[in-house]
């Protein structure tokens, strides 16, 4: 008995196919009656799900045509049944003539079923398989034919069409055929975008699952990894990646090659529109695709590769510099793989040598650029003239050669770049992807032979190569950044030799440009407007301020994509020299006479690190009353946001990049509530940077003193409670001036520390008369004359810079009045001072003053620190014991001290109660300011642990530590240190130290102090604003007790 098949669904042409012979009885076939039973005939080496039900019919002849009823005409069902019992033959015995005579029969058929015929589709498909599995197989000509066949069958079989999967199959396949004779991108693009229509037609268990479908599926994500073609960045590419990647789930061979496929896809978008989003999937999908490839594997080298591309485009994006680091370990690693001789090397060796170069441009360390030049030298080789890499490799070298040249100026190296340009260009085909950045780099190259040479005809040939770049590139391209960049290396270094200020004004214009360009990533723009406003300062051009402003508007929003304070620290510190923008900033302003500008630029550029933090916390009262429901989603995304910060403490580096891209997509959600809230009536400005106008409410209560110490000058604006601020030169004070006397205050104080209680404190005294008639002296004579400020009026004073470790506060003239009537006052018995990091500082304190609780007082102590941390502190239990005695009886009194001074019992005394004193070893770490901390019995209180501890009923904190009050060393201006960190978790008010404290002698003050702030209280009510005056009184009670520089060693900082 034969049995016959077709693969089509719908209405059989002829018989179909004999796919095998079966040989029973018919007792045996009978004896199944209505039972299914599988059929013992593989097809295409696949046993068949079909089962045959066999029961006894009534008898019949073929005269009448009861075998093809279904058919319109009896004799195109026996030319199609002769043509498959020919091809059938040809495919066992491998005769021609077999093929030729299936092939006759087929076209015959064809010739009788016209388009309209029911049966044409399957005409068409039945000459294309014996043409497409025959003797055409190796002519291009006969695969397009048998292709265009399969195209009309298709045509005819529409998506609902029972067929319509089959035809698609059959036109994957006939593709396949073609691409294997011809390797080129639309014939593989086409078959992808096909597959991504069948596949979903035929889940698993279907027939044309089980025939092969897989293995068409599996051949396609294979060849999309040849280098012959290239990677289709589109949306559509894109999707048509995921749906194949769908189809290759978790344990499928060819799962690490869909992942990586669909990587290079979203990663060559990235590098088209410039998409953060994109190059974290690409790095996601990078590491699953390695995960899941064993070493040995013939693509693992791939795949890693790949990854580091991925991982330096992010480096280059964000400036994340572990990036970067594990880019070049694993291009190490990779290079390793492929030694002398094997088929890829050229491309790790570029790869590796792009790494070392890019560290070396960061880093400077000169061993990279030589090794990445000798790399590039050995690449270069390995793409001889004709290779098609061979242009690109040119670049390289050139690139590396220019690097080394900008660091160790031998003029060979140069003229090798600029020659290797010119030779890669040559050999560039103009649509070459590649092609504008070697014009822009051949354009810096001859800016930099231009400065040495005067040869105008290098700036002239290099303007025009930049502008050749920007006409290749589209608007939106990221690389038109450095077009841009080239650009204004061109002009600027032309107006430097010609000095046409039509030359700067579009060096300006470019580094606009370039610094704004929204596709590429902040640290290349960021780096754009760090020059723009070196440029515009070293020229005096009018767009200083501007860049300034741009400059750190960039940085916030840099920042802002880093889920914690260490991490933003850590990418503010990427950029060299920025901790002096926001004084240079301000002295530009006060240069252009524009006071106003100059206190918004210091406000803006110092104190990012905590004004960042606290967006999260903005008071929401207003915008409560006004529109609760955006109030409540703006807390609930802040919370959500907050939570968040966790990744940056995750050490598994997959997790922590899954968390990071969590953290920006809530911060993509927030920034969205933000501006809706800023289109509400009278929230125009909210979070944004300050006004003038919003800042001065710091002055309500007294003026605040900004001290601008600029290389470019420094002096002082005084913001008053109302109306415009004043200037206060100090005409003999150079920034070389202010440093002298900040290392010299070191000395002096580091001097007094071993000198003998009673002696006097010559040095310093003389210190302190500088700091009096050269500073502060012209800041009071505006107080007493220009301001009429009262006497033991308050003042806040906001250092910057080198006056952040110059005790202002006690400036001090030593000298008799000229009626030898008394000593001349200084400044602490003139008025009340006072310190606040920012003037938005002291605001937000202020405003939390609103919610007041009943007082509650912590005595926190550890005179025995666990391992490590620092010496027996002797005085310290009896300290706390006097605090006790001190303390009014109606208050509520905690001693947390010994072995319940631990590091979760101080953070719970500072999160539950209104008062605090803490007497402990503080240690202020100088490179991680955020590691500044407390002494405990088992693990220190960290600063970034009091910043996470946000205690909002807090009023008033007394810091009985050593340097409790100095900022960071690397970025004064932004005041990272402990009692900020206890001021941002919500004490208003502040008693912290500049340097060491002797324990014996600081009781003598604490004492005092608490004596003053407790007196003539009213109604029993504790008043932290009081704290300033009592600390100011203390200090002048105990100077027969205490030495000058223990007196000074405490300052106030807030309400």
């Amino acid at each position: 008995m034969e049995i016959r098949a077709s693969y089509e669904v719908d209405r059989m042409l002829g018989n179909g196919e004999v796919i095998g012979k079966l040989q029973t009885s018919w007792v045996g076939l009978l004896d199944h009656g209505d039972e299914p039973f599988e059929l013992p005939v593989p097809v295409c080496g696949v046993y068949p799900s079909l089962t045959l039900k066999a029961t006894v019919v009534h008898a019949c002849g073929n005269q009448d045509g009861a075998l093809i009823d279904s058919l319109v005409d009896c004799e195109i069902a026996r030319e199609t049944d002769a043509g498959h019992v020919r091809f059938a033959r040809y495919m066992r015995r491998k005769r021609v003539s077999h093929l030729n005579n299936a092939v006759e029969r087929f076209q015959l058929v064809l010739g009788r079923c016209p388009v309209d015929h029911p049966h044409h589709a399957a005409a068409l498909t039945n000459l294309a398989w014996a043409r497409l599995q025959g003797y055409i197989q190796n002519y291009l000509q006969d695969i397009d034919t048998t292709t265009s066949l399969f195209r009309k069958a298709l045509a005819l079989r529409p998506q609902g069409h029972t067929d319509h999967a089959l035809s698609i199959y059959n036109l994957i396949f006939a593709l396949n055929r073609r691409y294997s004779k011809e390797r080129t991108a639309v014939s593989i693009y086409e078959s992808e975008l096909l597959c991504c229509k069948l596949l979903p037609l035929c889940p698993e268990g279907t027939y044309l699952r089980s025939i092969g479908v897989g293995s068409v599926v599996d051949y396609m994500v294979d060849e999309l990894k040849s280098d012959d073609i290239p990677v289709d960045a589109s949306n559509e590419g894109i999707h048509r990646q995921r749906v194949v990647l769908e189809f290759c789930p978790l344990g499928h061979e060819y799962r690490p090659n869909a992942l990586d496929n669909l990587a290079q896809a979203v990663e060559a978008r990235f590098d088209q529109h410039g998409s953060i989003d994109d190059l974290e999937e690409s790095i996601q999908l990078g590491r699953e695709a390695v995960s899941l490839c064993p070493e040995g594997h013939s693509y693992y080298s791939t795949y890693l590769n790949n990854l580091a591309i991925s991982l330096e485009s992010r480096f280059g994006h964000t400036g994340k510099s572990h990036d970067l680091d594990e880019v070049i370990s694993i291009n190490e690693e990779v290079l390793r793989m492929r030694p002398v001789g094997h088929k890829v090397r050229d491309f790790s060796l570029g790869n590796l040598g792009g790494a070392l170069r890019t560290r070396f441009k960061n880093r400077g360390d000169v061993d990279d650029i030589n090794r990445a030049v000798s790399l590039y030298r050995e690449a270069l080789i390995l793409r001889s003239p004709g290779h098609p890499r061979h242009s690109t490799a040119l670049n390289n070298l050139a690139s590396a050669l220019q690097n080394r040249y900008d660091t160790l100026p031998v003029i060979e190296d140069l003229n090798e770049a600029i020659d290797l340009y010119h030779k890669s260009l040559r050999s560039m085909r103009l649509d070459h992807r590649e092609r504008h950045r070697v014009l822009f780099n051949l354009s810096s190259a001859l800016c930099s032979r231009f400065k040495r040479t005067r040869n105008n005809a290098d700036v002239e040939d290099a303007i025009r190569l930049c502008q050749e770049s920007l006409v290749a590139l589209p608007s939106l391209h990221p690389d038109r950044c450095h077009s841009y960049w080239s650009l204004q290396v061109a002009y600027l270094v032309q107006y430097q030799v010609h000095h046409n200020l039509a030359d700067l004004s579009l060096a300006v214009e470019n580094f606009r440009l370039a610094s704004t360009h929204p596709t590429q990533g902040f640290p290349e723009r960021i780096k754009a407007a760090k020059h723009w406003v070196a440029a515009a300062e070293e020229h005096s051009h009018a767009s200083g301020l501007e860049a300034y402003s741009v400059f750190f508007e960039l940085l916030d929003a840099h920042l802002t994509t880093r889920p914690s304070p260490a991490s933003r620290r850590e990418a503010a510190a990427a950029f060299h020299d920025i901790s002096r923008l926001p004084v240079d900033a301000a002295s530009c302003a006060i240069r252009r006479d524009n006071l106003r500008r100059a206190v918004e630029l210091v406000e803006h550029g110092r104190g990012q690190q905590w004004s960042l933090a606290s967006r999260l916390r903005s008071p929401l009262e207003d915008l409560q009353s006004t529109n609760p429901k955006l109030a409540h989603k703006f807390s609930e995304l802040s919370r959500h946001l907050s939570d968040a910060q966790g990744s940056a403490t995750i050490l598994d580096r997959a997790a922590a990049e899954a968390a990071e891209i969590k953290y920006r997509r809530i911060t993509t959600q927030w920034e969205t509530v933000v501006a809706e809230i800023r289109n509400v009536q009278g929230f125009s400005r909210f979070l944004l940077p300050p006004l003038y106008e919003d800042l001065q409410a710091a002055a309500r209560h007294g003026p605040v003193i900004i001290l601008v110490a600029s290389k470019c000058s420094c002096s002082a604006i005084v913001v008053p409670t109302s109306g415009e601020p004043h200037h206060v030169r100090f005409p003999r004070v150079t920034f070389a001036d202010l440093e002298k006397l900040k290392d010299d205050f070191a000395t002096a104080i580091r001097h007094a520390a071993r000198m003998h209680p009673a002696e006097p404190r010559k040095k310093l005294r003389v210190r302190l008369r500088i700091l009096w008639d050269e500073i502060m002296l012209p800041i009071v004579n505006v107080l007493q004359h220009d301001l009429e400020l009262q006497h033991r009026s308050r003042i806040w004073l906001c250092p910057t810079a080198a006056f952040t470790s110059i005790p202002l506060h006690a400036a001090n003239p030593f000298r008799t009045n000229a009626d030898r009537s008394g000593s001349e006052p200084c400044l602490e018995d003139l008025y009340i001072c006072s310190y606040t990091p920012t003037l938005s500082a002291l605001i937000r304190a202020r405003q939390a003053m609103k919610t007041r609780v009943t007082p509650s007082f912590a005595a926190i102590g550890q005179s025995e620190p666990g391992a490590g941390q620092g010496d027996v502190l002797p005085a310290v239990d009896s300290e706390l014991e006097l605090v006790h005695t001190l303390i009014p009886p109606n208050i509520k009194f905690t001693n947390i001290s010994k072995d319940e001074a631990t590091q979760a019992g101080a953070l719970n005394a500072l999160q539950c109660n209104t008062w605090v004193h803490l007497a402990c070893h503080g240690k202020q770490d100088l490179e991680q300011p955020y590691n500044s901390c407390f002494a405990m019995r088992d693990k220190p209180v960290t600063l970034l642990d009091i910043m996470e501890n946000n205690s909002p009923q807090a009023e008033f904190a007394f810091l009985s530590a050593c340097h409790t009050a100095v900022g960071d060393e690397e970025t004064p201006d932004e005041a990272i240190h402990l009692a900020a960190g206890l001021q941002f978790s919500g004490f208003k008010s502040v008693v912290g130290t500049l340097w060491g404290v002797n324990d014996a002698l600081a009781k003598h003050v604490v004492e005092a102090f608490y004596e003053k702030m407790f007196e003539d209280l009213e109604d029993g009510v504790l008043d932290c604003t009081k704290a300033a005056w009592a600390l100011n009184r203390a200090t002048n009670a105990v100077m027969t007790k205490v030495p000058l520089e223990q007196r000074m060693v405490f300052i106030h900082i807030g309400v």
